[in-house]
């Protein structure tokens, strides 16, 4: 059993093929995928995946960083109504990236807290983007610390204290295609952390694990990623596939 805790195929990028890369996921073994939402646009591509695959597909609700501008308030009211119309499995994708612009730097930070203490609220875990903006957001975090919080840091690919601390936090270690990248040092940490902390993800489409690296990204090749965290981790693959499954089941819930 394989759970891909992060996908968006729901893009278009599988608009040709999505189907068949569906049944792909399903041929190696992946049981759940957990889609993370962008914005308003993204909404109902993603809610139809759901009711297309009831019991296989499982919505989060949430603003994407990238999507913050200085209109957010507008995006964020969106949020809001969809979390209190019907049931999420969480809040996300949210968070900060200051890898394009960080013009929008407060307006992401101010986004970011609003939807963590939503999840706080509705009980639900959240999803947490932070390219180039780990540190921050583990400081944010910790100062702005609710009870109750709890999710993963998806596409996690930082240092050891990096990852102590987030898991101190209480998170989850979302890991997906750049650990089969030659130097991309995630082996090296990861030596170091119990696989009880983490999770497997693809981000489909993007972020491929080698050897499609550069290609289109979908939930199958999660097997990749699970085949070298077994090597680095030196365990089965079953192991592999047994923890991470249930780590996602104890963030997502078991429904």
């Amino acid at each position: 059993m394989l759970i891909d805790t992060h996908s968006h195929l729901y893009l278009e990028q599988f608009e040709d093929d999505r189907e068949e890369a569906i049944q792909r996921a399903k041929d190696v073994g992946v049981e759940r995928i957990y889609l993370p939402n962008i914005d308003g646009a993204s909404i109902d591509k993603m809610l139809l995946l759901e009711d297309q695959y009831p019991g296989y597909f499982f919505p989060m609700m949430g603003l994407h960083p990238c999507s913050v501008d200085k209109e957010y308030e507008q995006s964020l009211r969106a949020v809001r109504e969809w979390l209190e119309k019907r049931p999420f499995c969480a809040v996300g994708e949210i968070g900060l990236d200051l890898h394009w612009d960080v013009t929008h730097l407060r307006e992401q930070q101010e986004a970011f807290l609003q939807q963590v203490e939503w999840a706080v609220e509705f009980d639900l875990p959240f999803v947490i983007h932070s390219r180039k903006a780990t540190d921050l957001i583990i400081e944010m975090l910790q100062v702005d610390q609710l009870n109750g919080m709890r999710g993963i840091f998806h596409c996690f690919g930082g240092s050891v204290e990096q990852a102590e601390a987030i898991i101190e936090l209480g998170f989850y270690l979302g890991i997906g295609g750049v650990l089969t990248y030659k130097n991309s040092g995630l082996d090296k940490t990861l030596k170091h952390i119990s696989l009880e902390h983490i999770v497997l993800e693809t981000d489909a489409p993007y972020l491929a694990p080698v050897p499609y690296r550069g290609k289109r990204n979908e939930s199958s090749y999660i097997a990749k990623v699970a085949d070298k965290l077994a090597e680095v981790k030196d365990v089965s693959i079953g192991e592999v596939e047994r923890l991470t499954s249930e780590n996602a089941l104890k963030v997502f819930g078991a429904k």
